[in-house]
């Protein structure tokens, strides 16, 4: 690494108790607002670096903020803790081999992801105190970012209104600035409420729900033709009317996803889609009830901070592995296509390479990929101005969302990428906080933003987080 620093030197003090903390994080994969155990290690770790701790953010149970520091500016690092269904693995293993239990597992690596924030937020608070710079410091343990948009929540309720700035990151599988690029999106269900009937004997005074929720997928798939090219619509049935075939449906319920480029195209996008379903109710003579279960915002760039953010991580360098990390990360890419390998240099503009498993670049800026997902991060960097980074913690190629990110979940490869971003991250909110001209830029560009389209949040007032008993 380039240019020693002392933000860096407290960075690598922890990084053995904080690479242990991520482990333990990973070894309980909890889903969106069921995140007790995770939590309460969380608050654990605030407490034992030294943090004050307040629970229960905009009513969510599963979240914590831990603060440090007085006066002065406020920084927040941003950190996630739930894990996806269906992803369990055993951990260190180059093959599909699901772990017993729930079937949850961290393949997001939101494990590393918050052991990574916390890092960064305890190195900082540390240099601040060592070298008497006034500020607070705060870590905020986000749950349920996997479909439960708490941080858009949390944006609705207040909870990041007086920060100065925001600071977050990814896993992945390359280092670099994360390029504002995400789609606002909204998952509504639809609820078809028909008359049950036998079906051979009676099919007439019957009224399908299923045939409703048919008539909503084929009308959507009409629609694709006639929506921006970057928008998207999936859905999936979460009752799907019973399993006999010859009784009339009478209910049924079916989600759907709208994703669209800003929330602008959201709200229209969404709204065709509700006319589909309606026009589906008045074609089977069915009713059609809906609900709203969560919704984001895409991501708003903020250029001055990831300007500073890139400084940060060229001046680092690349990650560092040792020869245990390459040969794990070649069992891994042999799990993996040429396309997945390809995918990743060009999701980051790089050209595709062949002659190493592991990151050994900082990804260039000014490559503008096209939106890749959606994430609630969105929803907070309109209301403070946010920059987050990739983190080079898996073998090139890996997939979010994958047994093969599980699998490399406490691996050298997640710690040492873990304490690699960490050290960009403090960095780059200790060079904006000792430069108020910077900090001023960086204000100045988000509220110009703002000042031509003001944020509109996406949820309706009358939807609540889906709090589940502990």
């Amino acid at each position: 690494m380039k240019n020693a620093d002392q933000i860096w030197s407290n960075v690598d003090a922890l990084g053995k108790d904080f690479s242990s903390f991520a482990d333990r994080i990973w070894e309980t994969p909890e889903l969106a607002y069921d995140e007790y155990r995770s939590v309460d290690t969380q608050q654990d770790m605030l407490e034992r670096s030294g943090f004050r701790i307040t629970r229960n953010l905009a009513g969510i149970p599963t979240s914590v903020m831990g603060e440090a520091g007085e006066d002065g500016p406020v920084i927040a690092f941003l950190g996630e803790f739930d894990a996806l269904p269906g992803l369990s693995q055993q951990a260190g293993v180059a093959t599909c081999s699901p772990l017993p239990g729930n079937g949850n597992g961290h393949a997001c690596g939101h494990n590393l992801l918050g052991g990574a924030a916390m890092l960064a937020a305890t190195a900082l608070k540390n240099w601040m105190a060592e070298n008497g710079i006034a500020g607070r410091v705060r870590y905020y343990g986000c749950p349920a970012e996997e479909g439960g948009a708490a941080k858009t929540y949390m944006v609705r309720d207040g909870v990041f209104s007086d920060v100065d700035f925001a600071v977050s990151w990814h896993p992945g599988s390359m280092a670099g600035v994360f390029y504002p690029a995400s789609l606002a999106n909204m998952r509504i269900d639809f609820t078809f409420h028909g008359r049950s009937s036998h079906a051979a004997a009676a099919p007439h005074l019957g009224r399908s729900a299923l045939d409703a929720a048919e008539l909503l997928n084929i009308g959507t798939n009409y629609l694709r033709e006639h929506m921006p090219s970057t928008a998207r619509v999936h859905y999936a049935y979460l009752d799907a009317g019973g399993e006999a075939p010859n009784v009339v449906q009478s209910k049924v319920t079916i989600r759907y996803l709208v994703r669209a480029d800003n929330l602008a195209e959201l709200r229209s996008l969404a709204e065709r889609v509700r006319k589909i379903a309606h026009g589906a109710a008045m074609m089977t003579e069915t009713r059609v009830e809906e609900s709203v279960v969560s919704a984001v915002s895409n991501l708003l760039g903020n250029a001055p901070l990831e300007d500073a953010m890139y400084a940060s991580l060229v001046r680092l360098g690349p990650p560092q592995y040792d020869k245990e990390d390459y040969d794990f990360a070649r069992e891994i890419q042999k799990t993996l296509t040429p396309a997945d390998i390809r995918s990743a240099y060009l999701a980051v503009g790089l050209p595709p390479r062949d002659d190493t498993p592991l990151c050994d670049q900082i990804s260039p800026m000014g490559f503008v990929p096209p939106p890749f997902g959606s994430t609630d991060v969105g929803d907070v960097s309109w209301a403070v101005p946010t920059v987050q980074a990739w983190g080079a913690t898996s073998a090139i190629g890996t997939q979010l969302h994958s047994w093969q990110m599980t699998a490399q979940g406490k691996s050298g490869i997640a710690h040492k990428g873990m304490i690699h971003v960490a050290k960009a991250m403090a960095a780059t909110a200790r060079d904006v906080l000792m430069d108020p001209a910077l900090l001023e830029r960086i204000k100045a560009f988000h509220a110009d933003h703002l000042a031509r389209e003001p944020y509109v949040c996406p949820l309706p007032d009358n939807v609540t987080p889906p709090i589940q008993d502990r």
